[in-house]
């Protein structure tokens, strides 16, 4: 496939190529990758997965720094080629595994996985013309922004090993809010927020854990 005028840019250790048709990485989002890497001593042994993963930077930077195995999934073929270039200019191209397709597809029922980042489109549909430069498709979550986000967190749900990390990233307060109702009224995706971060740009990022089960009735 061809990807005409490649951009590239540096993206904390990695230098990161890009081009039309795909969102171009936004420098903030580097404090996803970052705080994952904090949490790794947390995570039990095995695989990152990264949905909706764009050109890939944000997983790329975390397997550089923590040396598992990574699987990034997107739905755009052209994110997804730029994603395979990016792994092979990080020496990483036998460590990664880029997926193309509807996130709820490209996943094997069985696969789990110790720490799971979701950067899902979380601009509220109304507001999307403030992003002209940005493909729809990247940018687009719906009505309320949450969309994507909720078909991430029932994934997440699923694919998530034992005290495994994952941290989703979204727009505003209020859709942070709307994420720990949401959670809260599904018990049986078995996750809620534990921890949030605001580390500037225009997002925020969010902790979520696997809820503890309900204690037996005496």
């Amino acid at each position: 496939m061809n990807c005409a005028v490649t951009e590239t840019m540096r993206f904390g250790p990695l230098d990161i190529d890009f081009g039309a048709h795909v969102i171009r990485p936004r420098p903030w989002t580097i404090a996803q990758s970052m705080w994952a890497a904090e949490l790794v001593a947390d995570a039990p042994d095995g695989p990152v997965l990264e949905l909706c993963a764009g050109v890939g930077h944000i997983g790329l930077v975390l397997a550089s720094l923590v040396s598992r195995d990574l699987v990034l999934v997107d739905a755009n073929p052209r994110a997804c080629v730029y994603a395979r270039t990016n792994a092979a200019a990080a020496g990483l191209v036998e460590h990664v595994d880029v997926r193309n397709g509807p996130m709820d597809s490209v996943i094997a029922p069985e696969e789990q996985f110790a720490i799971i980042l979701a950067d899902p489109p979380w601009v509220r549909s109304s507001d999307v013309a403030q992003f002209p430069d940005d493909p729809l498709t990247a940018i687009d979550g719906g009505p309320d922004g949450l969309a994507l986000a909720r078909v991430c967190v029932d994934l997440i749900g699923d694919h998530l090993a034992a005290a495994g990390v994952a941290i989703l990233q979204l727009g505003d307060a209020d859709q942070v809010a709307a994420m720990r109702s949401h959670l809260d009224s599904r018990p049986d995706i078995g996750l809620c927020v534990t921890d949030v971060r605001v580390p500037g740009g225009n997002g925020i990022l969010v902790r979520l854990s696997q809820r503890e089960p309900p204690s037996p009735p005496r």
